[in-house]
């Protein structure tokens, strides 16, 4: 299987949610389907099948989680030699000209991104465009409203 790119943050984030997985959720939801059983007829019992769900949640989540960390390659760019190159994992400030604003994206992989925190995806248009670029070039990207230009403005490797 191909590695997927991940940055430190994201490999911490999904490291912190599988110890919770495991030693805090998997075990409340033991102890909830054993009480559940204690109560008799498992056919009509709400609150077995209910925590049964939320157990068969939890299995796949966790299985979900060490599937992407086995194939992770995690990257840390505060390692890195700053280039001055947008990389995966660079922070990058880009100026658009259109809307007369800048604006600040993190680069990072899929399972990470999130707009609204400024992450974006490294397969994205926007990012797929910054790649490999510099402080004062201009980024072409061909989006569905039509293409659109950003110059950039810094490089961060934080």
């Amino acid at each position: 299987m191909n590695k997927v790119p991940l940055t430190k943050a994201g490999a911490d984030k999904l490291e912190m949610e599988l110890r919770e997985l495991k030693s805090v959720r998997r075990p409340k939801v033991i102890q909830a389907i054993a009480e559940a059983r204690e109560h008799g007829d498992l056919k009509e019992n709400a609150e077995y099948h209910a925590a049964r769900e939320e157990q068969g949640f939890i299995e796949g989540r966790i299985k979900d989680i060490e599937g992407k960390l086995s194939n992770a390659q995690i990257i840390d760019v505060t390692s890195m030699k700053d280039t001055g190159r947008v990389i995966f994992g660079t922070t990058v400030v880009i100026y658009d000209e259109d809307e007369d604003k800048e604006i600040t994206y993190q680069i990072v992989g899929e399972d990470e991104a999130n707009i609204k925190a400024g992450k974006i995806s490294v397969s994205s248009p926007v990012a797929m465009a910054l790649i490999g670029k510099e402080v004062d070039d201009v980024a072409l990207v061909k989006a569905p409203s039509g293409d659109k230009e950003y110059e950039i403005v810094a490089v961060k490797y934080i």
